[in-house]
């Protein structure tokens, strides 16, 4: 028997069954769960209903994540499934889902906060980081960067990310649907609770 998205099949609140009227139809068609996975990139075309075309992602290794508070997206790499609030197995198994938590590479955030600012984003530079060479600016240019450094206001959670050279983020995109692993990177409350969920987590494996 295929996989069915109807209703027919299911009981009344009562527990009555309603009357078998007609066969399964191809509108009410479902398909296997995507399960996209952490490694090279792996994308299948599915022609679905309509003659559109949905693209579903059996293997995913970066995306496209936005850092909301600096107004900066970049692709980064996706390191890892650290949490997902539906099922611990998702995490074991690196599987990349719509709303899962996972760390990301650091580095093109890190570069493109520095060269907005024109200063280190943490004063701990990451392990095995090269000390940059100092290159000579005009005077315009150090007067602009002088008046950014004003607002330049980071996350004290976010600073010890960038100083491990790994970033928290949410997937926001549907990757078995779209074939792309997108999202936002967590600061302010949200990423204290993911943080104190992680911790709690942890303890109780511990």
């Amino acid at each position: 028997m295929g996989i069915t998205r109807d209703s027919r099949h299911k009981r009344s609140a009562t527990g009555a069954r309603p009357s078998f009227y007609r066969k399964k139809r191809q509108f009410e068609l479902g398909r296997q769960a995507a399960n996209t996975r952490l490694g090279p990139k792996r994308i299948h075309d599915v022609r679905v209903r309509g003659g559109n075309i949905k693209s579903r992602a059996l293997r995913l290794d970066s995306g496209n994540f936005a850092w909301g508070s600096e107004h900066i997206t970049a692709k980064s790499r996706i390191l890892g499934v650290v949490y997902n609030a539906s099922n611990n197995e998702l995490v074991r198994t690196n599987t990349l889902v719509k709303g899962a938590v996972i760390q990301i590479d650091a580095t093109p955030f890190r570069m493109a906060y520095e060269k907005h600012y024109g200063q280190p984003v943490t004063k701990r530079r990451a392990a095995g980081a090269q000390p940059t060479e100092e290159v000579k600016k005009s005077n315009h240019v150090e007067r602009k960067l002088v008046e950014r450094r004003k607002d330049a206001k980071l996350d004290l959670l976010v600073e010890q990310q960038f100083a491990a050279g790994r970033l928290y983020a949410v997937i926001s995109s549907r990757p078995g649907q779209s074939g792309r692993a997108d999202g936002y990177i967590l600061e302010g409350q949200e990423l204290e609770f993911y943080i104190r969920r992680l911790r709690s987590a942890k303890s109780k494996h511990a």
